[in-house]
């Protein structure tokens, strides 16, 4: 499939799509004509890549996961070595601490939303009371 139909089927720019090519984490054959001819498992490894950005992972750490992942389902395949299985560890707790803060940020902000939700509904004398 040609490089826009790939965009279309995935919701990914042409540009990004690219940009992955140039990265190392898509490749495409060439038609005589020089055009990107990607194959219909293009649209898997796109999926994958978008998850793995989405997770905070940059280009050169999903260059190095890939190989060690199959598209269709994303599991792990013989390639993953102990250093890397560290390596995304160490990104799995970091996930979880950005997980962790924005739970206590929203918590933060449920408690603002519920008192400032119980001060719009004072009548202007209490409200002037509470002052």
């Amino acid at each position: 499939m040609r490089i826009g139909e790939l965009a279309r089927q995935t919701g990914v720019s042409e540009r990004s799509l690219r940009y992955y090519e140039k990265q190392g984490l898509l490749a495409a054959d060439r038609t005589l004509g020089g055009h990107r001819d990607y194959p219909q498992a293009a649209v898997d490894r796109v999926v994958l890549i978008q998850e793995l950005f989405a997770a905070g992972l940059h280009s050169r750490k999903i260059a190095e996961i890939l190989p060690c992942m199959r598209d269709s389902d994303g599991g792990p395949s013989e390639l993953a070595t102990p250093r890397l299985v560290s390596e995304l560890t160490g990104e799995r707790e970091r996930i979880d601490r950005m997980i962790s803060d924005l739970i206590r940020s929203r918590d933060v902000l449920d408690e603002v939303i519920e008192t400032a939700s119980g001060r719009a509904r004072l009548t202007p004398v209490e409200e002037h009371r509470a002052l």
